[in-house]
């Protein structure tokens, strides 16, 4: 299991907006590896794990975009059915309570990746806001 920094950033719900982020650390040479956004009438977010976390911080501060960071986990699971059911149930019986959650797998893939924030990381990042 690996800990990354998860990013979360408030959007206007318009078109372009997630390729504007996008852009800002395509061109700072960061590479997204799990990208997951919600939008109500308005506004949104936008929660990304990114491969540099430093070069991230970086260019969303030079772009002046707010943005709340958050510990992230990754888990490798085995790509069939009831593999994400199992690992879940494995973290509730721990008593974590998820906050953010995002998972995925390509077709025919071997291996799928799920990445998760808790809700002690959220409580702790909040706390020391």
């Amino acid at each position: 299991m690996a800990k990354m920094k998860q990013f979360t950033i408030g959007v206007e719900n318009r078109p372009g907006a997630v390729a504007e982020i996008a852009k800002i650390l395509g061109n700072a040479k960061v590479n997204i590896l799990s990208l997951l956004g919600t939008a109500q009438e308005t506004g949104g977010t936008v929660e990304l794990v990114v491969a540099d976390s430093k070069r991230a911080r970086k260019a969303l501060d030079d772009s002046g975009l707010v943005y709340r960071e958050l510990i992230a986990e990754e888990h490798e699971l085995q790509n069939k059915p009831g593999a994400l059911a199992q690992y879940l149930e494995k973290l509730a019986g721990k008593g974590i309570n998820l906050h953010s959650i995002c998972a995925t797998a390509s077709k025919g893939g071997k291996k799928a990746i799920l990445v998760y924030t808790i809700e002690a990381a959220a409580k702790a990042q909040a706390a020391t806001a």
